[in-house]
């Protein structure tokens, strides 16, 4: 950016309020054509907000926002659109039951003699499909796409709008590895022809590749910036959470105690023909491992009764579950956050006391009948107090907390109900950094009581830190078992690809 010439893109002061809490105090962004410029933040420090004020989804309180040097007013997605900017969220949002070209030209199909130009919409669609890198037929159903894929007709889409900006929002939350390198290369050429990226994300390594600045917000505020030359994982971290966290994935030694979860012989609907072997101690962090695809969300719903399973069995403290229904799971002391926390693990209209109450509604029943209000108040006043859950008050509709707050929320539900068990799928998927620490202390505190935990986790980093062993699968199979001493990211990787584990142990320990 020079003197004579102004940053495609900036946010002056900007300050929104909701409902007397501030999500963002005097916010400044100037972001400049052809930048990748990454936003970066703990949950509630007013990201989110921000992107939806420049991509005219809400409209600012304060302040002002300029194009090109001259102040615009961005008061409607279609008038943000009309100045060039889209945002893409995290979430998709197409339509499985049409083609790719209806997708991209939806709502703004051209028409020839009053139909749809159907062949207009697939030339054009072709010519945005290859700028992202996607040699498909635009006749292709949606619904039959990966979601990488979807993610790029996604930008596809932005782009037949003449986008100059593109917001990302955590573009790789449900990405592959080698669907993220994708992603990373279609950024770079779109950059090199002059379009603008502002790029959330949670994943700091990700950020270190491609991002040319950061801005870093904390608590709606400013927190300072980082040039391409001062970007690392340290210092992102530290200007996030205005403190050093080195030690963020220190373990504590805790005793290991008898078998509290046993799964023999179980086959899942999803890989019908391969068994998996099991066992969880008390006290126990057991990891899941494996690349996307491999069986184990899927083994965690049969355990938790979510999927029927073909057969097999599932024992707790050595006794059997009769019909493997979510019921008789928790009654056995199993629960299960699950990966999906809006979809599957909350009711969002509904304040943190009424989703933390759920489980325990039969449980807790005034003569077997009426809810136990005082049980239900006294249980969420303690899960909010312990979880540190931030929330203006127990009647919040949980749509309006933060990301990491949600995920609070939803295991605080189940720890009220005192777990034998706890199945843990993704457990920080789409949290900060400050709000994971705090959820791996909750793991940690819970070990310490005895609690057997299973966790299925995609990054490397958490499952290395935090198991006491690792279980890997490939394609619906468990290739191996890992203790903590043979642990490492190759050993991990060879048993996720479908190496032999005795391969494993043998290069682990020589």
């Amino acid at each position: 950016m020079t003197d004579s010439q102004p940053p495609l893109i900036e946010a002056r002061g900007l300050t929104k309020r909701f409902a007397g809490v501030t999500a963002l105090n005097q916010v400044s962004l100037a972001v400049d054509q052809g930048e990748v410029h990454a936003v970066i933040g703990e949950n509630g420090a007013g990201k989110s907000t921000l992107m939806k004020i420049l991509a005219g989804v809400q409209p600012q309180d304060e302040g002002a926002i300029l194009i090109n040097g001259e102040v615009v007013s961005l008061n409607s997605v279609e008038r943000a659109m009309g100045h060039g900017i889209a945002l893409i969220h995290q979430e998709l949002n197409l339509a499985d039951n049409l083609d790719v070209g209806s997708n991209i030209f939806l709502g703004r199909e051209p028409t020839r003699l009053g139909l749809i130009d159907s062949r207009q919409i697939e030339a054009e669609s072709e010519k945005f499909l290859e700028m992202v890198g996607l040699d498909i037929s635009p006749k292709t159903l949606v619904g039959t796409l990966t979601i990488g894929v979807q993610q790029m007709i996604e930008i596809a889409k932005a782009l037949s709008v003449n986008a100059r900006v593109l917001i990302m929002d955590e573009p790789t939350s449900s990405l592959s590895q080698l669907e993220t390198e994708e992603l990373f290369r279609v950024i770079e050429s779109l950059k090199s022809q002059g379009v603008t990226i502002i790029y959330i994300s949670h994943r700091l390594f990700e950020i270190e590749t491609i991002a040319d600045r950061v801005t870093v917000l904390r608590d709606g505020e400013n927190a300072g910036q980082l040039t391409r030359d001062q970007i690392s994982h340290e210092a992102m971290v530290e200007m996030m959470v205005g403190r050093d966290i080195s030690q963020f994935y220190a373990r504590e030694n805790h005793q290991i105690g008898e078998t509290v979860l046993s799964i023999d012989r179980l086959r899942t609907l999803a890989w019908p023909r391969h068994e998996v072997n099991l066992e969880v101690k008390a006290g126990e962090m057991v990891g899941l491992a494996g690349l996307v695809g491999a069986g184990r969300s899927e083994m965690l719903r049969t355990v938790f009764g979510i999927d029927a399973a073909v057969s097999g069995s599932i024992s707790v403290n050595g006794q059997k579950l009769k019909n493997h229904s979510c019921g008789e799971a928790i009654e056995m002391g199993i629960a299960m956050v699950p990966e999906d926390r809006k979809q599957e693990g909350l009711i969002l209209d509904m304040g943190t006391k009424d989703n933390i109450s759920l489980p325990g509604l039969s449980q807790n029943r005034v003569g077997g009948i009426f809810a136990n209000a005082r049980q239900e108040a006294s249980d969420s006043d303690l899960m909010i107090k312990e979880m540190r859950i931030k929330t203006p008050g127990d009647s919040q509709p949980v749509r309006y907390l933060s990301g990491g707050n949600q995920q609070k929320v939803v295991i605080g539900k189940w720890l009220s109900m005192n777990p034998t068990v706890l199945l843990l799928d993704e457990p920080t998927r789409g949290v900060d950094i400050g709000a994971k620490q705090e959820i791996y202390r909750l793991m940690e505190g819970l070990a310490e009581k005895g609690v057997g935990i299973l966790f299925a986790s995609s990054e490397m980093e958490e499952v290395l830190s935090m198991s006491d062993r690792v279980i890997v699968m490939h394609e619906g199979c468990v290739t191996g078992e890992l203790t903590r001493e043979e642990l490492s990211e190759e050993a991990i990787m060879h048993l996720a690809t479908g190496g032999a584990g005795t391969q494993v142990k043998t290069a682990a320990k020589g």
